[in-house]
């Protein structure tokens, strides 16, 4: 804010954006476009509304997509940083109207619900331990944490209030009927919002697996483009994210299809029905549901670096895998490998070790993620690590 005019908070609903930006109402007037009656007056004159404020913090501006022409205007005529401080519960910048209005105006952040890092009030910094090979020891006394308890309690900070899993799938339907009621269609003009429910209830189940369109709409009754069309609608609303394919030199060997993880593995795991009852009983499942939680986890350590390293899986024709492909701007690679059981053994560097041979002067590090409680060497840039380290 300080040397931009407008800054944009993007992020899902209820991920803790208003109680960041209300941090800044002591000097800039607050408005939240989920007020019905401000939600009219700023649609009948969004230009007049503007001007009246010399600064603004607006909440939840995809509800008003007119009033981005019209902050647009009032920042040409007045280019001051900080003027703007906005919120939105939608990646607006995928919107073709809100880019066309706010390129080059705007600064954009993302925020997601909790990291780990942040709950346990101490660094992100994995990425660049395991680039070093520096993991200091664990402290003394240190309990070990309940791990199917902690990723089922996700990372929304009013979820992981909830003391039970009825109580957070309590929460998950009032903020699924949220989604459904109002922000679905401030994204998108789509006529079958009671197919949405059902769709992310597949999708749960699917998170960690390779996207099939056609396989997911002969579910619900839907052609693969209309899925398609849904899936853009959720990825715009921060609920799920579509994770590539890791492509290097040898094109003809890797398999393109992408992968589908949500965002929050509690919301995941609610939605997919997932106790920690049934997951101490199903590994399978809440490995499914683990793996989600690390992509989650990467994206929010990655966001905070100095340098956009980007994030892919890796499988290739003899279907050898490595559940996460970290590639640096440079072209660095990093290999992570999830497992949900205590223990590790040398089997399981398998994909790890192949993704090494296809680019051995990039890859720089691999790990395998237990949930055990010491780091432990492999040899040559490997290492078992308990889940709590990232």
């Amino acid at each position: 804010m300080g040397d931009t005019p407008a800054v944009l908070i993007n992020g899902p609903r209820q991920c803790g954006k208003t109680t960041l930006v209300r941090l800044y109402a002591d000097r800039m007037a607050y408005f939240s476009l989920d007020d019905p009656a401000l939600l009219a007056a700023v649609r009948a004159d969004p230009l007049g509304f503007v001007r009246r404020q010399d600064r603004l913090i607006i909440d939840e501006v995809q509800r008003a997509p007119e009033l981005l022409l019209a902050l647009k205007l009032a920042i040409d005529q007045d280019r001051r940083p900080g003027r703007f401080l906005l919120t939105g519960s939608a990646n607006l910048m995928a919107l073709p109207a809100v880019a066309d209005s706010l390129a080059g105006r705007v600064e954009i952040h993302t925020l997601l619900p909790l990291s780990n890092a942040e709950i346990a009030e101490r660094p992100a910094d994995f990425v660049e331990r395991l680039l070093r090979g520096d993991w200091p020891p664990a402290a003394p006394g240190e309990k070990r944490e309940d791990i199917v308890g902690h990723v089922l309690a996700g990372g929304y900070p009013e979820m992981r209030q909830r003391a039970t899993p009825a109580r957070r799938q309590a929460w998950t339907r009032a903020y699924l009927t949220t989604l459904v009621e109002r922000d679905v269609r401030d994204v998108a003009d789509i006529a079958q919002t009671t197919k949405i429910p059902q769709l992310l209830g597949i999708l749960a189940r699917l998170s960690g697996q390779l996207l099939s369109l056609q396989q997911i709409g002969g579910q619900i009754g839907l052609d693969g483009k209309t899925v398609e069309k849904y899936i853009g609608i959720l990825e715009k609303m921060y609920l799920v994210r579509r994770l590539p394919a890791w492509s290097g030199n040898e094109l003809s060997r890797l398999i393109k299809t992408p992968k589908l993880h949500f965002f929050d593995a509690g919301l995941q795991a609610s939605l997919a029905r997932l106790t920690p009852e049934r997951a101490w009983l199903e590994r399978t499942r809440f490995g499914a549901t683990l793996e989600t939680w690390v992509h989650g986890e990467l994206l929010k350590t990655l966001a905070l670096g100095q340098e956009p390293w980007f994030l892919f899986h890796y499988r290739d024709k003899d279907q050898v895998e490595v559940d996460f492909v970290l590639e640096s701007p440079l072209g660095e690679m990093v290999g992570i490998e999830v497992k949900a059981s205590a223990t590790v053994t040398p089997a399981d560097f398998k994909g790890l070790r192949r993704l090494a041979a296809t680019c051995p002067h990039r890859f720089r590090a691999g790990a395998v993620l237990y949930d055990g409680e010491h780091v432990l060497s492999f040899g040559d840039g490997m290492y078992a690590v308990p889940l709590r380290r990232l």
